[in-house]
């Protein structure tokens, strides 16, 4: 095996080693074979190469370990990226110690534990001193290494979404064990408790918990000083209250129901459970008296208002007279099987930087629920730029166009092709240690012989999903009535919490716009377009005469190529978990 490891060319290697290169990416289908010759490592010859800052080497089934060598021949890496690989179940010998890395990506493998001798690196001292960012998702980790924190001191994001671990240990909440994390992710495992202990992490931005066995919250998160954003969706909580909201709600809203002490949120009981101190109950208690008489003095009546006009009505398929299909080929099965559609009218897009703000939420969406688009993807088009029934189905990439949103026609290999070589030059150019925006979710892709994508009754793809949407069906400023789509290749259901989190929002955001009249902004194009629907009642449908102006849902069919009906949405149990403050009509 060894001979055949020396035997086994290498000519990324040689011309690294030729050109003094500080970056190196090995992928592809000749990888497979020749990791497989080495033993199912990476050749000793990659560590002769100190001057590399980037090293990535993914997709390849047969690499189980990374090898001995690596802390010692690659003193100067900065990012480290061994994903969708067979790593596991464990690592041995240890990665670090790795002085300079601040960037770690494992996810996608197999690995089970990381304990001492066949983990991250030592403990003391640091064996990671620098890392910043560390990606675990996607394996079968079953707990995390007690001493993390103390290999990794200045840690600032953690993802172990995807896993099977049922606790987090205890060191890792330590007072001053993590200063610098602000990124918690931990989603689709089997989490039981949540230690109050978390409030130690007094630099924590966000935290997902969503699809785990949490029956509690502790109230201590509120203690979070920087919390901005968490996700408990998915969880059996006893306080059925507290489940609606975080279906629902904003994460402020949330955070201060727990500070004062909502039901099954207790403090100070070591393990976050119980009910609020008799103190911060009774100072709930006066603040809901205070606003009640605020009501009742009229005070609170602008307040009132404000929520009546946040309503949402949906249009069942059988009350419209042309609802919108999707039919599913049986092919995409194999590719990204899920798919959930909506119809969404009444937007109101024309003012200030209504436009802008839509977009961003989406962007958000995409980064946190979605997962940066792993979990699922949103796609959102102009209603009347498209013609029905669609189809969603797959072609090889070397068949499926698509005139991508600001580009020009292309097939979807050498559109893939393009954005991976945009992605690299990005990143020389801005000496970042790995991409960004668009170019993050090309290896989703990898390794597909065929491409998920969205076609309308014209045969024009208007979605290749996760990459991008057509300019065809681009939204723009006079878009009033859109289609909304979401398609994931992990689950059904996280299609339809997406898919009610965004519809959510733009109920929010149609409210904002009515109430905040911003200078419009309209190019002259754009002008005349808008001059002709004015008084069309189908720019805002059901508005009244104070202006007031429901969005109207239309639910869609998805169906297969027979016409049976594989999913519609919205369905009664969608939208369920709707703050207090959006009403829906059904």
């Amino acid at each position: 095996m060894a001979a055949a490891a020396v035997s086994e060319p290498w000519p990324e290697l040689e011309l690294a080693e030729r050109e003094r290169r500080r970056e190196l990416l090995l992928t592809g289908p000749g990888l497979e074979e020749r990791v497989r010759a080495a033993g199912g490592r990476l050749p000793p010859r990659l560590f002769t190469l100190p001057l590399l800052h980037y090293l990535e080497v993914s997709g390849c089934g047969s690499l189980r370990a990374p090898g001995p060598g690596l802390a010692q021949g690659l003193p100067q890496l900065h990012s480290l990226v061994l994903r969708r690989n067979a790593l596991g179940p464990g690592l041995s010998p240890e990665l670090g110690p790795l002085l300079a890395l601040r960037v770690l990506d494992l996810s996608g493998n197999a690995l089970e534990a990381l304990p001492p001798g066949q983990g991250l690196g030592p403990a003391e001292p640091p064996g990671l001193p620098q890392l910043q960012s560390l990606n675990l998702s996607g394996n079968r980790l079953r707990e995390l290494p007690a001493d993390l924190a103390r290999c990794a001191p200045r840690l600032q994001s953690l993802n172990l979404t995807g896993n099977c671990l049922d606790a987090f240990p205890a060191a890792l909440f330590s007072p001053g064990a993590l200063p610098l994390l602000s990124e918690l992710a931990a989603a689709d495992n089997c989490l039981r408790e949540l230690s109050p202990d978390i409030a130690h992490l007094a630099s924590l931005k966000t935290l997902d918990l969503s699809n785990n066995q949490l029956s509690e919250i502790p109230a201590e998160l509120a203690d979070c000083p920087k919390l901005k954003e968490v996700n408990f969706r998915g969880n059996k909580l006893r306080d059925k209250r507290l489940e609606k909201m975080v279906s629902g709600c904003q994460t402020k809203s949330i955070l201060e129901y727990l500070r004062v002490g909502g039901r099954g949120c207790g403090r100070g009981s070591g393990r976050g459970k119980g009910r609020a101190e008799g103190a911060e109950k009774e100072d709930g208690g006066k603040k809901r008296r205070e606003r009640k008489q605020r009501r009742e003095s009229g005070e609170g009546e602008e307040e009132a208002t404000d929520a009546a006009r946040l309503l949402l009505r949906v249009l069942h398929v059988s009350e419209n007279p042309s609802p919108l299909t999707v039919r599913v080929s049986p092919e995409v099965r194999d590719v990204r099987p899920y798919i959930v559609g909506a119809v969404v009218r009444g937007m109101d897009l024309r003012p200030g930087n209504a436009l802008k703000r839509f977009l961003t939420s989406q962007t958000r969406l995409h980064e946190d629920l979605c997962g940066k688009r792993t979990a699922a993807t949103i796609a959102t088009h102009d209603l009347r730029a498209l013609r029905g029934p669609l189809l969603y189905a797959t072609q090889p990439p070397q068949d499926l166009k698509i005139v991508p949103l600001g580009r020009k026609e292309a097939k979807a290999k050498e559109l893939v092709r393009q954005l991976q070589l945009e992605a690299e030059e990005q990143r020389k150019q801005k000496k970042r240690q790995s991409v960004s925006g668009l170019h993050r979710y090309l290896h989703l892709l990898d390794g597909k012989e065929n491409y998920p994508c969205l076609m309308d009754a014209d045969g024009d793809v208007i979605s290749f999903p996760p990459i991008t949407n057509s300019e065809k069906t681009k939204i723009k400023k006079t878009t009033s009535d859109l289609f909304l789509e979401v398609t994931s290749a992990t689950s059904l259901q996280i299609c339809k919490d997406v898919m009610d989190t965004l519809i959510l929002k733009m109920a929010e955001m149609n409210k904002y716009t009515s109430e905040n009249k911003e200078e419009g902004s309209l190019s002259d194009t754009e002008a005349d377009a808008v001059s002709g629907q004015l008084s069309d009642p189908q720019v805002n449908p059901g508005a009244g005469k104070d202006g007031q102006s429901p969005l109207v849902v239309e639910q869609v069919r998805v169906v297969d190529l027979e016409g049976s009906l594989k999913v519609v949405y919205p369905s009664k149990a969608d939208l369920a978990a709707a703050p207090p403050h959006v009403t829906v009509l059904r």
